[in-house]
């Protein structure tokens, strides 16, 4: 897939989403190795973010960077000989960051290391092993059922060993030093929806908005392995973090499920509504879901002592659809119009939060007086009087710098368009500013 160029229509823009999906769905990834920077390489080419790296035992927060983890062959034969797994066949056939192992071992000893879905005969889990060093094998069930006694030749070519720990990032820096995090996940091998086409949006969204420009907030693109990635990020920049303003996390956006919102922790704050004011004026239904300490990356980003707004936003929410994690999350299940759809939305969204301005009521301590200025009209003048008066008052005292019209309109009770026309005469009496003017 080339760079994009001018705004592509939806069919096309589904295509051209579709068509990186397959060419990342191949790659064989997992936290560490050289299916991620393969992975890198090509989003690199869409997007020209910087691949970056710590190294292995590297200290983070209350973690430590892991060892760096190859494949080089991995596979399972039966006792007549027959080929029953295979990585070369497919990725999830070997249990990810399996330690290495070659052998012959009878059934009964086979058994604990085999993993298979008896629900869904015909697909392969995806299983790993991260934080224990053990091997596995991954298996339709119907292989499982008919496995007969005998001894069975495994191989697992694995190296585990120090090395790297790589991501992609791409800061785009705007006319303020707020920045916007638009952050995936690149670490799952051979899944379609979780995750390529997370990997596949957010990489086409980031050209786009680099061939765009003119952003008013930074914009920083991160490509990087789920929880052990977001953890080494935040360790690096925990002095950079204050200027984030906005976190959204992508994942799961090209199965054919309306689109979610996994709300922020507080979940009424800016990111929120915006997300819920873009979804209302495209027409787009929208899943709400609450805050959850169990998920993506949003446990880190709204971890304790980072606290920052984060959302995630997906199709199907993982977990709740019967290809999630399985071989089943195939090329087939991801449909070119839902990633353009989850593109648009996502790009709208980014825009909606890049335009917003936080007015700030000038008058720092107790109420201004209004009638002095001529804000106030004259009792029974006009039917809509008090509401207009409600609207100013409203709007002073939720003109803190951090809240948006929206926001205050919906807190209020009163119509948006009432509360920019009490925003107008505010501001022509020098009694509201903006905070994007004052840093």
């Amino acid at each position: 897939m080339t760079p994009p160029g001018p705004a592509a229509t939806n069919d096309q823009l589904g295509r051209e989403l579709h068509a990186l999906c397959a060419e990342l769905y191949p790659l064989f990834r997992s936290l560490t190795g050289e299916g991620v920077r393969q992975t890198l390489r090509i989003l690199q080419r869409v997007c020209g973010l910087d691949v970056r790296s710590a190294v292995s035992h590297e200290p983070a927060l209350d973690w430590t960077v892991p060892l760096e983890w190859n494949v080089r062959e991995a596979w399972l034969r039966g006792p007549s000989g027959e080929l029953l797994a295979d990585v070369r066949r497919h990725n999830l056939h070997l249990v990810g960051y399996s330690v290495p192992f070659r052998g012959r071992l009878d059934l009964d000893a086979l058994r604990p290391h085999l993993h298979s879905l008896p629900d869904r005969p015909d697909w392969i889990p995806y299983r790993t092993t991260y934080w224990a060093r053990d091997w596995g094998v991954c298996l339709p069930h119907r292989v499982v059922e008919r496995l007969e006694p005998g001894l069975y030749e495994v191989v697992v070519d694995t190296t585990l060993e120090p090395g790297h720990f790589n991501w992609g990032e791409l800061l785009l820096p705007g006319m303020l030093r707020e920045e916007i995090l638009i952050t995936t996940h690149i670490c799952h091998p051979s899944m379609a929806n979780d995750n390529c086409s997370g990997m596949a949006v957010a990489s086409r969204l980031a050209a786009e908005f680099a061939r765009r420009g003119g952003h008013r907030r930074s914009l920083r693109f991160l490509f990087a392995p789920g929880t052990v990635g977001a953890i080494v990020w935040l360790a690096r920049h925990l002095d950079e973090i204050r200027h984030i303003r906005h976190v959204i996390v992508l994942a799961g956006l090209g199965d054919p499920g309306p689109l979610s919102l996994k709300h922020t922790r507080d979940g009424r704050l800016e990111l929120d509504e915006t997300a819920v004011s873009v979804a209302r004026a495209r027409g787009t239904a929208l899943i709400e879901r609450p805050f959850s300490p169990y998920g993506y990356d949003e446990r880190q980003y709204a971890s304790p002592g980072v606290n920052l707004p984060t959302i995630v936003i997906q199709r199907t929410p993982f977990g709740t659809y019967p290809q999630y994690h399985t071989s089943a999350d195939d090329l087939e299940f991801v449909r070119p119009e839902s990633l353009a759809d989850s593109y648009a939305f996502v790009r709208d969204l980014i825009l909606e939060l890049d335009a917003a301005r936080h007015p700030v009521n000038r008058c720092s301590i107790g109420e201004p007086q209004l009638g002095r200025r001529g804000l106030y009209a004259a009792l029974g003048g006009d039917s809509h009087a008090q509401e207009r008066q409600m609207a100013m008052l409203w709007v002073l005292n939720l003109a803190d710098g951090r809240t948006i019209v929206s926001q205050i309109a919906a807190r209020s009770g009163l119509p948006e368009s009432r509360i920019t026309e009490a925003i107008h005469a505010l501001e022509r009496a020098g009694l509201l500013g903006w905070a994007e003017e004052m840093r």
